[in-house]
């Protein structure tokens, strides 16, 4: 059952969006969910951390650099969890890390993203947690687009768990859409 405060948070927020755009992946979509919009609104962060913090058990949080940054650091804030930030890749200053933030070898470790429609920057960060010495076999999303993530984590021994789909979001949405 998806939980009617967050979709109802992120409406009010204006966070789901109707028209033609273009996605990161290079496909076009009648609806966009803007993660700036819901990241950046308190009440949506504060519905999306109480979320995540009631499936992230014990694990380790990591978020994926730099959407899932401010939903790890609110889940942090509301498990008492440390966490670590996965980059797309090492900087080539400072310290030339990819993963920021203390890991120890063998440690379990919950990926937690924004919104997931292909899956690859999820793939992507625990790839990188793994290779950090991390046990990682779970990404919790805000949002999952149902275009394909949870097949391609699977591919890769990763089970995907959303606190909405797409689905949960559209039910109801304008007739602006075309499904």
């Amino acid at each position: 059952m998806a939980n009617q405060q967050l979709i109802d948070a992120l409406r009010d927020a204006d966070a789901v969006k109707f028209g033609e755009f273009e996605l990161s992946h290079g496909g076009t979509s009648s609806y966009y969910v803007d993660k700036y919009v819901f990241e950046t609104d308190p009440r949506c962060l504060e519905l999306i951390a109480e979320a995540f913090a009631d499936r992230v058990g014990d694990s380790k949080l990591a978020g994926v650099a730099l959407g899932a940054v401010p939903l790890v650091a609110v889940t942090s804030v509301e498990t008492g969890q440390p966490y670590v930030i996965a980059r797309k890749q090492a900087k080539e200053y400072g310290t030339g890390n990819r993963i920021e933030g203390e890991l120890s070898e063998g440690e379990e470790v919950v990926v937690l993203e924004d919104i997931a429609t292909t899956g690859q920057s999820a793939v992507d960060a625990v790839e990188a947690l793994r290779e950090a010495g991390a046990v990682v076999d779970r990404v919790l999303v805000v949002v999952d687009r149902q275009e394909g993530a949870a097949d391609h984590l699977a591919d890769h021994d990763i089970e995907l768990e959303s606190l909405l789909t797409a689905d949960d979001l559209l039910e109801d949405a304008p007739d602006e859409i075309d499904g």
